[in-house]
């Protein structure tokens, strides 16, 4: 199929179609072991979900020799890896980055201590391990064997302590990983395929198969070597969700595509699964304060910051450290007392990741809102000038001398001061975004039972899978997580042993 930015949106019918709740017993009639009374297909490796997670697993399996096939239960494939912002966190690269832009050091065991910290130590240290010792792999492997094409520029994004944001988007991600896989055989997803059924051979004690309901019918199929799940998420299901956090109830919005939903979540529990971090649930904090999506404006007060940005309320001043942690910005937005917050920058600023064009395209859309001074801004923002005025020319002095001390945001180099226009605002509110938690995996990506011992034949990554990010992510981790996690997956599932 041709993989172009409309085939990854999900329509109206695939919401409805993701709401759908797992069978609690499935029809298939079984033989004498338990398992189906034939299987209608056989695959090397079984991957269920095609978001970054599915595809990278896929693209590693194939390329160790194995048969592949990738189920999605939506019509069109990505989910939200589709609609991905695009960061992707790694301490180093092949293209030497952070060098070429003069943006300091980095280290493995910094962006180590960052993720474990971000995630107040909740993290599996042995998963953290595994995410930034491969992330610059995974991100040569895409960039040299898939033609991924970088934005400009690399970032630094809250709770990081040095620059290591690469950024594109979701699509160019997904479109490389599909790249990398058809070099070897790939014959693309298979899409309307929902999972409904993990089979289990009770005697060997290894899940060797799984039901799907596809075009009005149920097959199985069977997995020689192994089952990866990558089926993400749950933002999107309110009542999954209420039932770990209460209070994030359907009047939040969700960033997520509708096929975030926890049914294959619930299917491994219910095959004995152990979950962990189900209560960990983040909320992106500079999504549209009106449609709770990130859009491509939303990631700018993600990106900018580091480079000078300012977060400003509705009385035009600040109230947090722009470089905090997800979870810290979305707590002190809440507290503003108004529906949306605003990221302030100027040419400054922006120039050092993106151009005028880009600017003046959401201009004309009304998304960003500009003035030639902080004056006419202010009058766009309906906050007072004078307030804003003030807080532009106070966090200048701290870029000049180098420190703020009202909220202690690091304050480094290629931060610039913001003096001449025109001048922009973004508005940004939090959205719910995503599940740090999951089932427990090993550092092979094997799936762990509730008695703590491996699941023979059960593999997963990505957001399916709890305990890489502790109860904060960190910006770009998530990205990096999926696809490490994902050619992990993929090479131990497709392995004879």
């Amino acid at each position: 199929m041709k993989a172009t930015r409309r085939h990854f949106l999900v329509t109206a019918g695939a919401a409805a179609a993701a709401a759908a709740s797992v069978s609690a017993v499935a029809a298939t009639p079984c033989g004498a072991s338990g398992l189906p009374a034939k299987w209608d297909e056989a695959f090397d490796v079984v991957i269920v979900g095609s978001g970054f997670a599915g595809m990278s697993a896929a693209a590693t399996a194939l390329h160790e020799g194995a048969s592949v096939t990738v189920l999605e239960k939506m019509p069109t494939w990505g989910g939200n890896s589709a609609i991905a912002g695009g960061g992707f966190a790694a301490w180093t690269d092949s293209l030497k980055l952070r060098e070429k832009y003069g943006m300091g050091k980095d280290s493995e065991e910094q962006h180590r201590m960052d993720t474990l910290k971000g995630g107040d130590f909740f993290n599996m240290p042995e998963l953290v391990d595994v995410l930034v010792k491969n992330a610059p792999a995974a991100m040569d492997w895409m960039l040299k064997e898939g033609g991924l094409k970088l934005n400009k520029g690399i970032g630094r994004v809250g709770g990081h302590t040095a620059y290591r944001d690469h950024m594109a988007t979701g699509e160019r991600y997904l479109l490389a990983l599909e790249s990398i896989a058809k070099k070897n055989g790939f014959k693309g997803v298979r899409t309307n395929c929902k999972v409904v059924r993990l089979w289990k051979d009770e005697k060997s004690g290894r899940f060797v198969g799984v039901e799907v309901k596809t075009g009005g019918k149920t097959i199985n199929i069977r997995a020689n070597r192994g089952i990866v799940l990558g089926a993400g998420g749950y933002a999107r299901d309110v009542k999954f969700r209420m039932s770990q956090v209460p209070f994030l109830t359907e009047a939040y919005n969700s960033t997520n595509q509708p096929s975030a939903t926890a049914e294959t979540l619930m299917m491994a529990q219910a095959a004995g699964a152990s979950t962990l971090h189900l209560a960990f649930i983040q909320l992106f904090p500079t999504a549209d304060a009106k449609t709770g999506s990130i859009d491509r404006p939303a990631l700018f007060p993600i990106q900018f910051p580091g480079f000078g940005a300012v977060y400003v309320d509705k009385n035009g001043k600040r109230f947090v450290s722009e470089l905090g942690r997800r979870d810290v910005v979305s707590q002190a937005e809440t507290k503003t007392g108004g529906k949306c917050t605003w990221c302030v920058f100027n040419a400054q600023v922006y120039s050092k990741l993106t151009d005028k064009a880009e600017m003046d395209k959401f201009v004309a859309t009304g998304r960003l809102k500009t003035g030639k001074t902080l004056d006419e801004l202010a009058a766009a923002m309906q906050v007072p000038a004078a307030a804003l005025k003030a807080t532009i020319a106070e966090h200048n002095g701290f870029v000049r001398d180098g420190k703020d001390p009202k909220f202690g945001k690091p304050i480094s180099k290629a931060m610039a001061q913001m003096t001449e226009g025109p001048y922009y605002a973004v508005s940004q509110w939090p959205s719910v975004h995503h599940c740090q938690g999951g089932v427990r995996i090993n550092p092979k990506a094997q799936m762990i039972d509730i008695f703590g011992n491996v699941m023979p034949g059960l593999y997963a990554a990505g957001e399916f899978v709890g305990g890489v990010h502790g109860d904060n992510r960190l910006g770009g981790n998530a990205i990096a997580d999926c696809i490490v996690f994902g050619r992990v997956a993929g090479k131990n599932a497709a392995s004879k042993a």
